[in-house]
């Protein structure tokens, strides 16, 4: 990646409101850190990381040896709505003096909190560029108006999961400012191993602990329903002591409500009970090895349906506060905690349990995706963002570069008697197309492929197409999307072998399907035949100047030709026993055999899914595509629907 212009370093501000948020941000520090020739940081350290009562976890910061440019007081205490109004008017006149003596070129602000609405209302202000971690995400409190709020203000959009992406989209953010990375405490959570993690159970819950003999509970206020947030806690803490076992309560965050949180906490005695140990803080590192050992969390921290996931810890998810979130199969909900023996059958339906761990959040390598993709960031392009609205039917304005450009892609067919390459526009409409005899050979083939593409792509430009890729093979559908696989090669259908004994496949290989149903197998089929003089029946006839070909073989099965019958049904029952292999794998509900072969082939495949296939499976459609030119249609999908995603 080469250096910003002039070599100028990025100059990136990370501002961080609390523990929970500098988990998330911390590890995008430590990489700005370890590329100082292409970064400067400055941290701001704001909101709850400052006070006492919530562990002065700005302390942790400097552990990590991070240079704290400003340190900014702006909680007003009371934690009541209108402190909470008070505290984001507080940072917003702080904030401008700070933002006007750093100078950053980026702000990167993370999640939903009302401290990270302030930064990124005084950063959009400042015309400074903001980077907003894990927006799109939907969670079930007034968390999800403020982040969608800040989303509003942010140019640039790091996001943690593909429905937050999809939901970035729907809120009309440019789809080339979004960067679907996985989520960054991830690349510690799945990288952490720490094989003395009993002496931080012991440090934490006492001596006699045992691993998975624990509860970790985190519980914080509904800020729109304190009332029943506060009886919640209380039926919480009511069931943990019921249920009997060591308990790790962390204090609950700032927002209104968390004192009166504590009033019940103390009301009860939970500080002093034998089999509580109540904190304030834990350090990250620590804090992930308490949840990976715990018997079972217990709360409505975003953390319990995030990061706890990824190490297959049960999860009782208590509430509201996290109902629209993304959860794997650990977490067990009980959105009505309206009774003390609810919560407690609960933790015996839970406690003890290992479940699968989850990915649905990140696969540990956020950090250099978010890195490059600040990299890529051009400080010339311009400041105002724009959004991606649906057309409105009533706009009859035009744009010039709409109008002379057509997003395009190259699509090429391998057939077995005709290599095409064709120019295809997003629309799906085919603009040229070109068709040349198949040569003999593999190195003439692909030399022929490269140089009608070169000659596709150089008339594109007088056609006023914009190519975007070139696009060969099958495809597979998934949830309303083409899956490409880690190196774009998903799909690679015609190599599914269906014999180890088979026939010489052109991949190197035997027995594939392409070496059976192929048009280039069956021409070759078919050259065989007619040099054995077999292939030609009464009412057939082959100029001297024309190939034998595919088309031949089937006119001959057509007229009664029963070696020709034969070579017909083999290449179906290959067809069939692969597809009977996808529908075990995939399990889709449709099969679309597409080109000239598909309607020889569809029978004997219905067949051999009949005979072959598991009775779960047998019901799946199989059907002849109807469109024009369904080979090429498919090649040029495979590029524009990549292209409209942002992805490293």
């Amino acid at each position: 990646m080469e250096k910003k212009e002039n070599n100028r370093k990025l100059r990136v501000c990370v501002a961080t409101c609390n523990r929970a948020d500098y988990s998330k941000l911390a590890p995008i520090m430590f990489g700005i850190k370890m590329e100082p020739e292409f970064f400067e940081l400055d941290v701001v350290v704001l909101g709850s990381h400052l006070i006492d009562d919530y562990g002065n976890t700005y302390r942790m910061i400097e552990q990590d040896d991070f240079d704290i440019n400003t340190r900014l007081h702006t909680i007003v205490r009371g934690e009541d709505e209108a402190a909470m109004v008070e505290s984001v008017g507080l940072a917003l006149v702080k904030l401008p003096d700070v933002l006007n003596r750093l100078k950053p070129d980026i702000m990167i602000v993370h999640g939903d909190r009302f401290d990270a609405l302030a930064l990124a209302t005084s950063a959009a202000l400042m015309n400074i560029r903001i980077l907003h971690i894990e927006g799109g995400e939907v969670s079930g409190t007034i968390d999800d108006s403020i982040r969608h709020a800040i989303t509003k203000l942010a140019h640039y959009h790091v996001c943690c999961t593909r429905s937050a992406e999809q939901h970035l989209i729907s809120m009309c953010e440019d789809h080339d400012r979004i960067l679907l990375a996985g989520c960054p405490s991830y690349d510690k959570l799945l990288s952490a191993k720490n094989k003395d993690y009993m002496s931080i159970i012991r440090m934490w819950l006492g001596d006699d602990v045992k691993s998975k003999d624990y509860i970790v509970a985190l519980q914080h206020p509904v800020t729109t329903d304190i009332k029943h947030s506060l009886k919640m806690f209380e039926l919480t803490l009511d069931a943990l002591i019921s249920f009997n076992k060591r308990t790790l309560v962390l204090f609950p965050n700032i927002d209104a409500g968390s004192k009166e949180m504590v009033r019940v906490m103390r009301k009860k005695g939970i500080e002093h009970h034998p089999n509580f140990r109540a904190v304030k803080h834990v350090p990250f590192d620590q804090f992930i090895q308490l949840v990976a050992h715990a018997g079972c969390m217990i709360g409505n921290s975003s953390c319990g349906v995030r990061e706890v996931g990824a190490f297959g810890t049960p999860v009782i998810n208590l509430g509201t506060r996290q109902i629209g979130r993304e959860t794997g199969e650990n977490v067990l909900h009980v959105r009505d905690a309206d009774t003390q023996d609810k919560i407690l059958q609960a933790l015996h339906l839970q406690f003890g349990k290992q479940y699968p761990c989850s990915k649905i959040y990140g696969d540990g390598n956020a950090v250099p995706r978010i890195l490059k993709f600040l990299k890529s960031i051009d400080l010339q392009e311009p400041l105002q963002k724009k959004f991606c609205f649906p057309p409105v039917k009533d706009n009859i304005s035009q744009d010039i570069d709409h109008i002379l450009e057509t997003l395009s892609a190259l699509a090429v067919d391998l057939g077995g008697t005709n290599l095409r390459v064709a120019i295809v526009s997003m629309k799906g409409e085919i603009v040229k197309k070109y068709t040349q005899f198949n040569p003999k050979t593999y190195e003439e083939r692909i030399n022929l492929i490269l140089q009608m593409c070169v000659e596709a792509a150089a008339e594109a430009v007088k056609l006023n197409c914009r190519i975007l890729g070139v696009g060969i093979g099958g495809g597979i559908i998934h949830q309303h999307e083409l899956i490409h696989g880690s190196s774009f090669c998903a799909a690679e259908l015609g190599h599914i072998v269906v014999s180890l004994d088979g026939p010489d496949c052109s991949c190197g290989s035997h027995g594939c399907i392409e070496a059976y149903a192929s048009g280039m197998a069956l021409q070759r089929e078919a050259k065989k035949l007619h040099d054995e003089d077999q292939l030609l029946v009464e009412g057939m006839s082959v100029p001297k100047d024309e190939a034998v070909g595919a088309l031949h073989l089937i006119q001959a099965a057509k007229l009664g030709n029963a070696k020709a019958q034969s070579i017909l049904r083999t290449a179906g029952t290959a067809l069939g026993l692969a597809v009977v292999n996808i529908l075990h794998t995939m399990n889709p509900s449709l099969v679309i055999l597409s080109g000239v072969l598909a309607s020889h082939y569809i029978h004997t495949v219905k067949d051999v899914i009949r005979q072959q296939a598991l009775s779960s499976v047998q019901d799946v459609d199989v059907v002849v595509s109807d469109l024009v030119e369904p080979a090429l249609l498919g090649a040029a999908s495979m590029v524009l629907d990549y292209t409209t995603r942002r992805i490293y």
